[in-house]
């Protein structure tokens, strides 16, 4: 047999530690005392550590493929399990706050690895079966996630989050089932020349599927309904993980499928509608939000649509798919840092109950301040640099008018993160919280700090990112 075609299942030692190490945290979880569940912490700190050392092992290795060509280990892989554990890694220095000790602090330490190696499966997949089973492996621990918290607000945004998962998980399944059938294969390598000689209406209804059910893993319209209540209603450590990680692995899934597909089906009209209308829809939904984690949910949202933008241009121009991933590793620990801020004071849910933060809390309020410039997409911060590549990719592949939507919703963005940072930077009025009456979380703060920090660094740091991303 071809060595290519081989199982070859070393080269998912990452995808494996990720994995066996949910497995032993929810079962190690059982037979150690509340008191002592920081032990399985440092299992899942070790964990991730690990799986980060050996996919940057093998990021320095050729391209090869595993289980038979289904799944690929290549670059865009390398870069997807080192964003995804290093992200988890942030999100569980919030967990040392906000669950230490907690009636269910190993399962969520399991489900988060869960989470992650369906991320993971999801950046790496060349077949739509594998595809398949990263979307469900990435989706359903996150149900599990979002229902720990035992508040309304936290049942509410975990049953909106099953429905839209269960909807858009069928429509998924759906396109998978209608290629394989007009095609007789899943490979992606073999539905490139197929899918040229399949009835176009089953094709075309196929890729709206599958880019609709992508979609929900990213939190992107036409799937994006169950974002800002999960990010309101959910606790700090999940809404920031479920912001931030499961769009790495569903963006860089969303590049992998569109590569295989005629130009005929006129796939990137469907991407670029959606980039649009998640960017546009997000930003103007935020402008009116008074919660400050809701705010960041639709401003989530609105990430993707930026994110979508390279996607468009896959194919088209040679800037696609290093800006996909600079931006992705810009926005993860930009996106944290913001997070970090409201899991720091977490009883702080209005905009004005940020007042005097700057002058009480100098270090936090900086962290803010470069996390909100930074998702705007101002220099030096790495999103400016993904912001900007992604606009250039989209002008070098012909969509020039995309690119002009890129800047016009990045200035419309600045005005609902100002509706924050003012308040912090301005001395507290009368009807604001005193910020000095609250100490902020020790850990989460730190967090806020050293992401926003690595945002900063990333930025500066631009060139070996990007000479990193476009290496084949």
């Amino acid at each position: 047999m071809n060595a290519e075609m081989g199982m070859r299942p070393l080269l998912l030692l990452p995808e494996m530690l990720l994995f066996v190490g949910g497995l032993g945290a929810l079962i190690g979880g059982s037979f150690v005392p509340r008191q002592r569940q920081w032990l399985i912490r440092v299992l899942t700190v070790v964990v991730l550590v690990a799986a980060m050392a050996a996919a940057a092992v093998q990021l320095a290795g050729p391209a090869q493929r595993a289980f038979e060509g289904t799944y690929a280990v290549d670059t865009t892989t390398g870069v997807a399990r080192i964003l995804a554990a290093f992200g988890t890694l942030l999100v569980l220095a919030l967990a040392a706050d906000e669950i230490a000790a907690s009636a269910r602090e190993s399962e969520t330490y399991a489900l988060l690895l869960f989470a992650t190696t369906g991320t993971v499966v999801l950046a790496g997949a060349d077949d739509l079966l594998v595809l398949a089973v990263g979307f469900l492996l990435a989706s359903i621990p996150l149900y599990g996630l979002i229902g720990l918290v035992n508040t309304a607000d936290g049942a509410e945004a975990a049953m909106k989050t099953y429905l839209m998962g269960a909807l858009f998980g069928i429509l998924l399944l759906l396109g998978v089932t209608i290629l394989s059938g007009v095609t007789g294969t899943t490979t992606y390598g073999d539905l490139t020349d197929r899918l040229t000689q399949a009835p176009a209406v089953a094709v075309a209804a196929a890729i709206v599927g599958i880019v609709a059910g992508l979609m929900f893993k990213a939190g992107g319209v036409p799937a994006h309904f169950w974002v800002p209540d999960a990010a309101q209603g959910a606790g700090g450590t999940v809404a920031t993980f479920l912001t931030t990680v499961p769009k790495i692995g569903a963006l860089i899934a969303v590049y992998r499928f569109v590569l295989v597909l005629p130009h005929t089906t006129s796939w990137a009209l469907l991407v670029a509608i959606f980039a649009v209308a998640s960017m546009t829809l997000g930003n103007l939904a935020a402008y009116w939000q008074t919660d400050p984690r809701r705010l960041l949910g639709w401003s989530t949202v609105s990430q993707v649509g930026f994110l979508l933008v390279p996607v468009v241009a896959a194919g088209r121009s040679d800037l696609a798919l290093p800006s996909l991933l600079v931006y992705l590793a810009g926005y993860t620990v930009t996106n944290i840092a913001a997070f970090a801020v409201t899991a720091a004071l977490p009883e702080h849910r209005e905009l004005t109950a940020y007042g005097g933060l700057a002058r009480q809390r100098p270090w936090l309020a900086a962290a803010l301040l470069v996390a909100l410039l930074g998702l705007v997409g101002t220099p030096p911060t790495a999103v400016f640099v993904g912001k900007l590549t992604t606009a250039t990719a989209a002008w070098d592949g012909n969509y020039a008018w995309l690119a002009v939507v890129v800047f016009v919703n990045t200035v419309l963005s600045l005005f609902y993160y100002l509706r924050w940072i003012v308040p912090a930077y301005r001395h507290a009025d009368a009807g604001m919280v005193a910020t000095e009456q609250v100490s902020p979380l020790r850990w989460s703060a730190r967090t806020a700090v050293v992401a926003a920090a690595l945002s900063l660094a990333a930025g500066l740091a631009a060139g070996p990112l990007w000479q990193l991303a476009s290496q084949q």
